[in-house]
C-alpha cells in the first residue's frame, strides 16, 4: 500500500466497543501498529447479562468495564468517544460527529445491531427491548413500577388489575426476561408487599414462529417449555402481534391486556454498514468473504452482529462468542498483511463451543459442543451457564462482584438492586383500571377484588 510505504506505522480505526471491537483492538496492541477506537459510550457492556440488571439482580457497574481501563496497557491504542456518521471509502477517512476526520490503512467496524420492530417503529416506546445498559435500567423501572402502582391502587381503592407481563419473542433474552420476571415475583418480593401478592403476576410469550428457542434442538425446546411452564411462564407459539398499545397487545383480533409488554422479537444490523457503500442483506448486515471483508475491500474488515458470514451453508449467529473470535481474526490477519504474509493466513472459521440461555433459578437449557458434545438442561446447565459468564466477564472487580451478588441472592432469596428512577408513568396503567368495553373480543386480566368482596363470597 502506498500509505504503507512510509515509515509511519499502519493506522487501524476499530469503530465499536463491543466484543468484536474489544477482542480486535486487545489482538491489535500487540502488533506494530497505532489503533483508534472509537465509539459513542465509553464503556463495554457484558450484553449477555443485560437482563440481570433489567431485573434487578445486578447493577450497571457490575457488567461494564471503562473502554481505556480495559485498553490500558496497549500503548499504541488511543480512545474516542465520538459517534460516526460516515465513511470516504475511497480516501479512506471516517466522518464523525464532533467534525473531525480520521484518516486509516485499515477499518474494523464491529458496531453490533439493534431493535427491529418490523416497520412499526411506534411500538418501541411502549416495548422496550434490551440492547444497552439504558434499556436495561429502563425496563427495571417499568417492572417494579408494577408492582408499586399496583400496591398503591389497591390501598387506595381496594382493586388493582391482575399483573400481566407480555413478553414479545421467545428467542433467548425473551426467554430469560420471561424467566427472571417470574423469579422476582414468585421469590425475591413475594414478602415485600402489604396489600398485593406479586406471586399472582403472569408473565406471557408470545413467540410468531412454531417454537421456543426456534435455534436450539427440539429437546432443548421442550425443556425449556417445560421449566418455562414449571416457573408459571406461558407462552404461545405461532402468535403474532399485530399491534401494541399501551395497556394491551393485539395477535390477530384478540386482544391482550398487559401492565407492561417487553420487546425481544428481532434485531437489525446498526446502520453503519449501508454507509460503507458495499452490498449487505435484508437486515443491513454486510455481506463478507473468507477473510471478513466487503467484497472488493481487503483494507476492511466487519464483525459480529454487523458481518453476514455463512458457514457450511449457514449464516453464523450474532451473538458474542463469533464476534470475539472474528475480532481477533480481523487483527491478526491486518498483522500479516503488514508483513506481507498474509497467504499464511487460512480463512475465517468459527469455533462453535455451543449455546446456553437460563431460564430462571436452577433452570436453563445448554447445547455443548466443546470440549464435548451434549445437551443439558436444567441445574446442570444452569450451573454451567454461571461458570461460563463469569469466566468471560472482563475484570477482576468484576467477577468478583457478579459472583458475591449471585450467591448472595441464591442464598438468601433477595436482589439487591431493585431501584426505580424516572418517571413514575406506565403506559396503559390508567386504562387498565376500568373494565373492558362491551362487546370487545378482549383477553381480560382478573381484577383484584376488595378484600370486604372476598370475605362474603
Amino acid at each position: 500500500m502506498a500509505q504503507e510505504s512510509s515509515n509511519r506505522r499502519p493506522r487501524v480505526v476499530v469503530i465499536g466497543a463491543g466484543f468484536g471491537g474489544i477482542y480486535a483492538a486487545k489482538a491489535l496492541g500487540k502488533l506494530p501498529v497505532d489503533v483508534t477506537i472509537i465509539d459513542r459510550k465509553n464503556h463495554h457492556t457484558f450484553q449477555p447479562l443485560l437482563y440481570q440488571v433489567a431485573l434487578a439482580v445486578l447493577s450497571p457497574g457490575e457488567i461494564a468495564q471503562p473502554v481505556r481501563s480495559i485498553l490500558r496497557k496497549n500503548k499504541n491504542t488511543e480512545v474516542i468517544m465520538d459517534e460516526v456518521l460516515g465513511f470516504d471509502v475511497g480516501a479512506r477517512r471516517v466522518h464523525l460527529k464532533s467534525g473531525a476526520e480520521i484518516v486509516y490503512d485499515y477499518l474494523i467496524l464491529a458496531t453490533g445491531s439493534t431493535h427491529s420492530y418490523f416497520g412499526k417503529d411506534e411500538w418501541a416506546k411502549l416495548a422496550p427491548g434490551l440492547k444497552t445498559l439504558e434499556d436495561a435500567t429502563e425496563i427495571r423501572r417499568r417492572v417494579l413500577l408494577v408492582f408499586e402502582l399496583a400496591e398503591r391502587q389497591k390501598l387506595e381503592t381496594g382493586i388493582h388489575p391482575q399483573l400481566n407481563f407480555v413478553i414479545v419473542g421467545g428467542g433467548p433474552t425473551g426467554v430469560e426476561l420471561a424467566g427472571a420476571i417470574s423469579d422476582i415475583a414468585k421469590l425475591y418480593m413475594a414478602n415485600d408487599f402489604r396489600h398485593i401478592d406479586p406471586r399472582k403476576a403472569q408473565v406471557l410469550i408470545l413467540e410468531g414462529s412454531p417454537n421456543i428457542l426456534g435455534a436450539y434442538p427440539p429437546d432443548l425446546q421442550r425443556k425449556a417449555v417445560e421449566q418455562l411452564h414449571h416457573l408459571g411462564v406461558n407462552t404461545r407459539t405461532e402468535a403474532h402481534v399485530t399491534d401494541i398499545q399501551p395497556g394491551f397487545v393485539m395477535v390477530g383480533d384478540e386482544k391482550i391486556e398487559s401492565v407492561c409488554t417487553l420487546w425481544a422479537a428481532g434485531v437489525q444490523a446498526s446502520p453503519l454498514g449501508k454507509m460503507l457503500g458495499v452490498e449487505t442483506d435484508k437486515r443491513g448486515s454486510v455481506m463478507v468473504d473468507a477473510h471478513l471483508n466487503p467484497f472488493g475491500h481487503p483494507e476492511i474488515f466487519v464483525c459480529g452482529d454487523l458481518a453476514h458470514f455463512e458457514q457450511d451453508g449457514k449464516q453464523v449467529p450474532g451473538v458474542a462468542q463469533p464476534a470475539m473470535q472474528m475480532g481477533a481474526y480481523a487483527a491478526k490477519r491486518i498483522g500479516l498483511i503488514a508483513e506481507g504474509c498474509e497467504a499464511k493466513q487460512k480463512p475465517f472459521r468459527y469455533f462453535d463451543k455451543g449455546d446456553m440461555a437460563t431460564i430462571g433459578r436452577k433452570a436453563a437449557v445448554a447445547r455443548i459442543v466443546w470440549p464435548f458434545h451434549a445437551n443439558w438442561s436444567g441445574f446442570m446447565a444452569w450451573c454451567t451457564w454461571l461458570v461460563v459468564h463469569i469466566f468471560f466477564l472482563i475484570g477482576f472487580r468484576n467477577r468478583f462482584s457478579v459472583f458475591r451478588d449471585w450467591v448472595y441472592t441464591y442464598f438468601r432469596f433477595q436482589d439487591g438492586v431493585r431501584l426505580i428512577t424516572g418517571s413514575q408513568d406506565l403506559p396503559g396503567w390508567k386504562t387498565l383500571a376500568h373494565d373492558p368495553s362491551p362487546g370487545e373480543n378482549v383477553t381480560p386480566l382478573a381484577m383484584e377484588r376488595p378484600i370486604e368482596e372476598v370475605a362474603h363470597s
